[in-house]
């Protein structure tokens, strides 16, 4: 198929306007309970998607709070991170896992990731700890888990904790367990735009630490113990009830959409061979991708291969187009350009392509075509 004899379509990276229709009256059904009962926050929907979150991932725990920004941050002031202690992470992700480093007081250092998966690489990690570290944050980039046994084994040499950025992963697994279930701390987020997403903000803490648990449902209502009671100091991040019964009803679909992620991907790997420049996604042995994005690598052209899907009405992205160690807001801890090789060769090749549940057949030969067009010229 030639896209120059194809009518031009829109096709977006994320479709949610198809994804609710499909599902119109159970989430309808859902909203009004909560309207009928009249009750807010932290109520009956919020226990049962705890619940089954944990279940979902085989931790023993969930916590649900405000954000994925907020499970970050709460994990690591639930582990009495802050003032002077370090947090290795990778340079490749969005701002949020270092940002909440950062606002915990504790200082974000980055280690280079491993070019074939986009995820921080364990053999660099060694050499940035210091006797300040205390935990490391490894981050399942665009929904492909880190590698969690080399991760692990660093940990535990060096006696750190080990907080899964799960953004983008949920449903990931790495040898047959769960993302979020291989460390101290796993932290997801409920954003419309994640593949198990909320109609507006929302996260979760999974653990199978009864105590940092219940630590974290402490401080996500200002410490409180019993109400008007506080024994510290601590901060708005309750996960209301309208949110945990809409992702009630969706977490029922998450299986069936994440088997459509992995077909839709199969498509691009197997169409998208032989082209030049090109390299799609790589999953090591023995990990499943969920496919939060279809990110593939294009030297020297990444920019122009956008600007031809784009003008194609094909939503193509950019994640991530400056890594963090190069962001104005983080000068103050001294990285400059090449400090991270790997994560730049990144930032310039990176380009993610639609992978929705929700994309057809045709859309995706349409972008094929488009993308095969592009190179032929």
């Amino acid at each position: 198929m030639s896209a120059k004899n194809q009518t031009k379509m829109q096709v977006p990276l994320l479709n949610l306007r198809a994804q609710y229709k499909s599902m119109k009256n159970e989430i309808g059904s859902a909203i009004q309970k909560i309207l009928d009962n009249q009750s807010f926050i932290l109520g009956p929907e919020v226990q049962a998607l705890e619940n089954e979150v944990a279940r979902y991932c085989g931790t023993r725990y969930a916590v649900g709070v405000a954000s994925g920004t907020d499970a970050l941050f709460l994990s690591l002031k639930a582990m009495s991170i802050g003032d002077g202690d370090e947090v290795i992470t990778t340079p490749f992700t969005f701002i949020a896992t270092g940002g909440a480093i950062h606002n915990t007081g504790a200082r974000p250092v980055f280690a280079d990731i491993d070019p074939r998966t986009f995820n921080i690489d364990p053999s660099k990690i060694k050499e940035r700890i210091t006797k300040k570290t205390k935990a490391l944050m490894p981050v399942h980039l665009y929904g492909l888990m880190a590698d969690m046994d080399a991760i692990n084994a660093v940990a535990k040499e060096a006696d750190l904790k080990v907080i899964e950025d799960n953004a983008q992963g949920i449903g990931a697994t790495y040898k047959g367990k769960v993302a979020g279930s291989m460390s101290d701390a796993g932290c997801i987020s409920f954003f419309p735009g994640k593949n198990l997403g909320s109609y507006g903000d929302a996260g979760m803490v999974v653990t199978d630490d009864e105590k940092l648990a219940k630590r974290i449902k402490v401080i996500r209502v200002h410490g409180s113990t019993s109400k008007y009671i506080h024994e510290t100091i601590g901060y708005n991040s309750r996960l209301d009830n309208l949110q945990a019964a809409i992702l009630l009803v969706k977490l029922k679909y998450l299986d069936g959409w994440t088997r459509k992620r992995q077909e839709n991907a199969a498509y691009y790997n197997a169409n998208l061979k032989g082209l030049p420049l090109i390299t799609t996604p790589h999953v090591p042995e023995h990990r499943a991708h969920v496919y939060h994005q279809y990110t593939i690598r294009v030297a020297r052209v990444r920019n122009g291969l956008m600007d031809h899907l784009n003008e194609h009405g094909i939503e193509a992205r950019i994640y991530y187009p400056i890594p963090l160690h190069l962001q104005e807001c983080f000068k103050q801890l001294g990285y400059k350009k090449g400090d991270f090789p790997e994560a730049e060769r990144a930032m310039d090749e990176a380009l993610s392509l639609p992978v929705d549940s929700e994309l057809s057949s045709e859309q995706k030969e349409y972008i094929v075509a488009t993308i095969r067009e592009f190179f032929s010229k």
